[in-house]
Formats: structure tokens, sequence, C-alpha cells
């Protein structure tokens, strides 16, 4: 008789092993495929700075730094590492900050703002920074389900034993970029 609730805890205690592991599991792969989205939308997005740059440098030309300012950051964010969520959300920040300060000055061109090149640029951009919001609350919140089953008792002993690792998540650097930039988009 012993043996068998010996066999019966041995078994119960397996099985919570094996489920909170698994758990771990599925919580990580969701916040790597969230990761993966934000990625894929930033690429969008990255590709479709150099055209909109060059829409504007022919109408904007006195508008050189922050058009090279653009692109400079649009290259930083190509070149950050992957993995480093944090130094990537920081970089990405300050590129939307000066997207935002380049849709800006084409309120002082009409004619830019009447260009139907531009005008659908513009249009891709505002599809990909929604699409962009939309995978970074998909990405913060796996990564938050995540980080709560890993630093909650009992199973941050699965996770302490497996080496499974908090995720940072995908946030704006600094106050300065949390604002959002004042730019008016024709109808």
């Amino acid at each position: 008789m012993t043996w068998i609730v010996v066999l019966v805890v041995v078994a119960v205690v397996a099985g919570w092993l094996v489920a909170t592991y698994n758990g771990l599991v599925r919580r990580r792969n969701m916040a790597e495929e969230g990761w993966s989205g934000i990625d894929v939308q930033l690429k969008r997005r990255a590709d479709l700075i150099p055209n909109l740059v060059e829409a504007v440098k022919g109408y904007a030309t006195h508008e050189r730094a922050l058009l090279e300012n653009v692109t400079a950051l649009r290259n930083q964010a190509r070149a950050a590492p992957a993995e480093d969520v944090a130094a990537r959300g920081q970089i990405e920040g300050m590129l939307s900050g000066a997207l935002g300060r380049l849709l800006a000055i084409v309120e002082n061109y009409p004619e830019l703002k009447a260009n139907q090149n531009f005008l659908e640029l513009q249009q891709s951009l505002q599809a990909v920074e929604h699409d962009i919001q939309m995978s970074r609350r998909y990405y913060n919140g796996a990564v938050r389900d995540l980080n709560v089953m890993i630093e909650s008792f009992p199973s941050n002993l699965v996770a302490g034993w497996f080496r499974f690792a908090k995720k940072a998540f995908f946030e704006v650097g600094s106050e300065a970029e949390r604002e959002a930039p004042k730019v008016s988009f024709p109808q």
C-alpha cells in the first residue's frame, strides 16, 4: 500500500514537472514568435524609409540634416543585434521620432503633400506603424506571461533547473521618444 502511495505522489510530481516545463517552453516560443512579428514589421518600415526619404528629398532640399538622421538611424536599426531587445527598442524609438519629424515638415510643402507617390508611401508607413504597435503588444504580453511564470513559485523552481531566462520588454527608451510626433495626414 505504501508503494502505491509513493508511486502516485511520484507520478503527480512528474506530471507537474512536465506540465510546468511545457508551459515554460510554450510561453518562451510565444515570446520568440512575438519578437519575430516585430522584426518583420520593423524590416517593412526600414524598407519604406529610403523611398520616403527620396520623395521628400526632391522637395525639401534644405532639410538635409533630418534626412541624413533618418537614414543613419535606419542603418543603426538594421545593424542592431536582433536578440538585444532593449537596444533595438531604443534605436527604433529614435527612428520613430525622426520619421515623425520628417512627416511633420511635409506640412511646409503643399506640392509634396499632393504627390500621389508620397501619399501612398505615407499610407504604407502609417499601416506599418499600426502593425508594429500590434506586434509590440503581442510580444510584450507574451513576455509578461513568460516572466510571471519564471518568477512565480513553484514554477520558478523548474525555470531555474532548466535555465529559463526572463526576456526584456520592447519599450521606448526615453521620455522624449514617448511623446507622439505632431503629424497630420491628409484625408
